[in-house]
């Protein structure tokens, strides 16, 4: 860790303190009174007590002071918080964290106990992570990294130019009547009690309203909700009434040949400052767009071909292995990252809107408790890829409805009846892939069949059918 960022940290409110402090400290090691539980390393120990319920966790914390903060660490409570009433409940008050929630504690009720003899990365690093300010990483972004910055463009450049590339646009949006009455303070008095999937909790916007508010989460929750424009019975397109619509640079989006049988496309992004989404690639192929309406958030991309550190995919591509959190991968690979030379950061304020071009890959991060609308769409100059995906990665396909057997099949079918042309041309791009494909792995390897799986790490899924299942950009 360099020093700016240690010197940011305040100390632990237990005491606590990194393992490498040991070997300098004097007194009693804490850890000396676990007995027989001196055996197990600290992360196993804190995946044994995943096991016990709030009562026992309770009398064990009462043992000695490592147990006891092993035993309050919130990271074990949120678990159990899905165990109890409040955790099957969309409307209950949130005390500030996940153990006091559960425990029911107001805050002059919370057991300070001096743990100053507790020394372990396991329990002092998710502290870390939850205290770092993700601005410190959004400053002084080299020249040749910034992600380019236009006041608009008209469909013509973006076809020409910019479809496979990122910007930010900063008067596109302005229009929009979303970008003059949101905040969350008016989304609070119109729909409190209106539920929204947040990750994997369904909560009235008041609950998370409090959460959002009052959380030290290493990895806060994020409400991310496909179905918001039913739920807060929006308008959206350019017809009186509307609440946003399609920036008109983007030009066609292809995908709404699917009609009722298309995948989920548009999400209402709502989250407070650190959280956001670890690396992953947008799903199907697709294309997307983000305007912030209120906050900001920092964006670090590469494209589809490049090796991002600290990200490892395997070779069909089907399964990407990251750091469990943002702050984590900051904290590790941000400074060797931003090294590279196909490297793109910038930061999208309130009232902008960024392009992600198909393939990308991209972290983000909020910098300021925020929301966002986002959209995933295919482009004509991307149509060949979509093809390709939905035709040779059909397992990794997401958002269909589980009654569209053959996404690709329906996707072509729709294609050749409303523009042949367009179709032509996207089949064309297809075989220009496939033709690629073959002079870098020749012929008989990429005749291989190899098995897809479901990614076992971070990655932005629809969700299937009316489930809301999706994991979360």
């Amino acid at each position: 860790m360099d020093s700016s960022v240690g010197s940011s940290i305040p100390p632990h409110p237990l005491g606590i303190k990194p393992l490498g402090n040991k070997y300098f400290a004097g007194g009693n090691d804490a850890r000396k009174s676990l007995g027989v539980l001196q055996l197990l390393p600290d992360e196993v120990l804190m995946q044994l007590l995943e096991c016990l319920d709030a009562t026992s966790l309770g009398l064990l914390s009462a043992t000695c002071k490592f147990l006891f903060a092993c035993c309050t660490a919130d990271d074990i409570w949120k678990s159990i918080f899905f165990t109890t009433e409040c955790g099957r409940a969309s409307s209950f008050e949130w005390r500030g964290s996940w153990r006091a929630t559960v425990l029911g504690l107001s805050p002059e009720r919370k057991i300070r106990v001096d743990c100053s003899n507790v020394f372990s990365d396991v329990l002092h690093r998710p502290f870390v992570c939850s205290h770092i300010s993700p601005r410190q990483y959004a400053q002084n972004i080299p020249a040749a990294n910034k992600i380019a910055r236009f006041p608009n463009l008209s469909y013509e450049e973006f076809a020409d130019h910019w479809s496979k590339k990122p910007f930010i646009l900063t008067e596109c949006i302005q229009s929009w009547p979303v970008t003059k009455s949101w905040n969350l303070e008016s989304l609070l008095s119109q729909y409190a009690e209106v539920v929204f999937r947040a990750e994997a909790v369904d909560w009235s916007f008041a609950t998370y309203y409090q959460y959002l508010r009052n959380n030290r989460d290493e990895s806060p929750l994020y409400l991310f909700d496909r179905k918001f424009v039913e739920k807060m019975s929006l308008k959206v397109g350019k017809g009186e009434g509307a609440a946003y619509w399609n920036p008109d640079c983007f030009g066609p989006d292809l995908f709404e040949l699917l009609g009722a049988e298309r995948p989920a496309h548009r999400w209402l992004i709502i989250g407070p400052e650190r959280s956001g989404s670890t690396f992953h690639k947008d799903p199907n192929a697709t294309s997307a767009w983000n305007a912030v309406i209120q906050g900001a958030k920092y964006w670090i991309m590469f494209p589809p071909s490049a090796s991002v550190p600290g990200v490892f995919v395997s070779r069909d591509s089907s399964e990407v292995t990251s750091p469990l959190s943002i702050a984590e991968w900051l904290l590790a690979f941000h400074a060797e990252a931003r090294k590279l030379p196909e490297c793109r950061e910038g930061v999208c304020r309130a009232g902008e809107i960024l392009h992600v071009p198909s393939g990308w890959w991209h972290l983000v991060v909020n910098l300021e408790d925020g929301i966002a609308l986002t959209q995933n769409f295919v482009p004509e100059s991307h149509l060949g890829g979509v093809l390709s995906f939905l035709r040779d990665k059909a397992d990794q396909v997401s958002g269909f409805d589980k009654s569209v057997r053959d996404p690709y099949g329906l996707f072509v079918n729709r294609l050749r009846e409303a523009c042949p042309g367009v179709l032509e041309q996207g089949l064309r791009q297809l075989a220009e892939k496939k033709r690629r494909w073959d002079a870098v792995v020749g012929e008989e390897d990429s005749s291989e069949a190899r098995p897809q799986r479901k990614s076992a790490g971070f990655s932005f899924g629809f969700g299937f059918g009316d489930e809301d299942e999706e994991e979360i950009p």
